[in-house]
């Protein structure tokens, strides 16, 4: 309630809080998968509901669980997303640490592995805007560091990426704002 708060070209923000607190409600309020109760939520000066279609096309959301296929491979998953993008799904998933894993069924990767794969698109997509749930879940510590080193490439190509996590973020403790919710209430 009350929660007001803007993201620029270059920026991230990462909310924290304690389970429970409405981190991934927020995420979700703020991709437009849920409905403010009141308020509105906007992008580019205007309320979201009424340029849903844009938003999307500038959006690349990674909840909480991965959305990947078990059946498929690395590739074949990554293929989905990006279609049209077939010679760079094995250099992305090489960036996500998944080089020789390409073509192995995801049902036969570690839970790591498995979230690794989501974040392949991180290497792949075009969209300004990064949500992302929890995007180190069972992901090692050369794992988070890779990935913190994305986020923080495109921040500083003008992307934004707003991201909860309970780890702190490698060599980005300067560059990212802290939204922490208190179950109640938020604090900048």
């Amino acid at each position: 309630r009350g929660l007001s708060f803007t993201v620029e070209a270059g920026e991230w923000v990462q909310v924290t809080g304690g389970n429970g607190a409405g981190k991934t409600t927020l995420l979700r309020l703020l991709t437009g998968l849920a409905c403010p109760d009141g308020g509105e939520v906007y992008w580019q000066g205007e309320p979201l509901r009424r340029v849903r279609d844009s938003f999307h096309r500038s959006l690349l959301w990674i909840g909480h669980q991965p959305g990947i296929k078990s059946r498929l491979t690395a590739r074949e998953n990554l293929h989905f997303f990006h279609p049209g993008d077939g010679a760079r799904l094995p250099e992305a998933l090489a960036q996500a640490g998944l080089a020789g894993f390409e073509d192995v069924p995801v049902a036969q990767l570690s839970a790591g592995q498995q979230r690794r794969v989501a974040l392949a698109r991180l290497w792949l997509t075009r969209a300004a805007l990064w949500v992302l749930d929890e995007p180190f879940t069972a992901i090692d510590v050369n794992g988070v560091a890779r990935l913190t080193r994305r986020m923080a490439a495109h921040t500083a190509q003008g992307g934004m990426v707003i991201l909860t996590t309970h780890q702190p973020l490698p060599g980005a403790a300067d560059t990212v704002r802290r939204l922490a919710l208190t179950g109640g209430g938020a604090g900048l």
